[in-house]
C-alpha cells in the first residue's frame, strides 16, 4: 500500500516507552492507525539501541499494510535497521552531525524530521532539507520538562515564513487544538492526550476529525 506523503499528513502519533504502561506496542500502533494517525514516531528514551530496534520493528510490522508512516526518534542507524520510513532528530542531534556527513548518513531514508524551537531554527531546518519540522513545545509538557514553552506566536511566524510541513507539538489537547489551528498550525503531534486516554483509537479519531475539518 502506498504510504502517505508528508504534505498530506495531519496527525502525528507516538509509541513512547514512557507511556506504554505495559501495553503491547504493536497492538497500540494498530489502535493509533485505526484512529487515523498518519505518522507514528517510535520513541524510547534511556533504552539500549537493541531495545529501540526491537520496538521499531514491531511498529513497522503493524503499519506494513497501511499508509501510516513510521519514524524512529534520535537514531538514524536504528531507523535503517527497523525498516522505518525515516528518522526524527532533535536540534542537538542534528547540529552534532558535520554538514559534510549529513547526506551520506541519510541515504536510503525517505524522511528526515527535525525539532525546532524558534523561527530561526525552523528556517534553518528547511534550508537543511528537512522533509518536515516539529515546532514546540507550544505548551508546558512533561514529555519535555526542561524545555521552555515557545507559545502560539511561533506557530504564526513559522506558518508565514516556512514552506516545509510543520507539526505543532507540546501539550496539545483537544481543548487547546483550536487555538493552535487559529495560530497557523495545520498539523499536530500528540503524545499524552492520546496515549493516556481510555480509548486510544477514539482519542486519535477526535483529533483527526478536527484537523481534517480545518484543512
Amino acid at each position: 500500500m502506498t504510504k502517505h506523503a508528508i504534505a498530506d499528513c495531519r496527525l502525528y502519533g507516538f509509541i513512547d516507552t514512557a507511556h506504554l504502561a505495559g501495553r503491547d506496542p504493536a497492538a497500540l500502533a494498530q489502535q493509533l492507525i485505526a484512529g487515523g494517525v498518519d505518522i507514528i514516531q517510535v520513541r524510547a528514551k534511556k533504552t539500549k539501541q537493541s531495545a529501540l530496534i526491537k520496538l521499531g520493528k514491531a511498529v513497522v510490522a503493524a503499519a506494513k499494510d497501511t499508509p501510516t508512516l513510521v519514524i524512529i526518534n534520535d537514531d538514524i542507524e536504528a531507523a535503517y535497521k527497523t525498516g522505518a520510513d525515516g528518522a526524527h532528530l532533535g536540534q542537538e542531534d542534528w547540529t552534532a552531525i558535520p554538514r559534510a556527513e549529513r547526506h551520506q548518513q541519510l541515504i536510503g531514508l525517505d524522511i528526515l524530521g527535525i525539532s525546532t524551537h524558534s523561527l530561526a531554527q525552523a528556517m534553518e531546518a528547511e534550508r537543511d532539507g528537512a522533509n518536515y519540522i516539529g515546532v514546540g513545545p507550544i505548551h508546558a509538557t512533561k514529555t519535555k520538562p526542561d524545555r521552555k514553552p515557545v507559545g502560539l506566536a511561533l506557530l504564526h511566524q513559522v506558518s508565514e515564513r516556512v514552506r516545509a510541513p510543520f507539526f505543532a507539538i507540546g501539550g496539545i489537547t483537544l481543548q487547546n487544538l483550536d487555538a493552535a489551528l487559529a495560530a497557523g498550525a495545520t498539523r499536530v503531534a500528540v503524545v499524552s492526550a492520546i496515549l493516556k486516554s481510555e480509548d486510544v483509537t477514539k482519542a486519535a479519531a477526535e483529533f483527526k476529525k478536527k484537523l481534517t475539518r480545518e484543512k
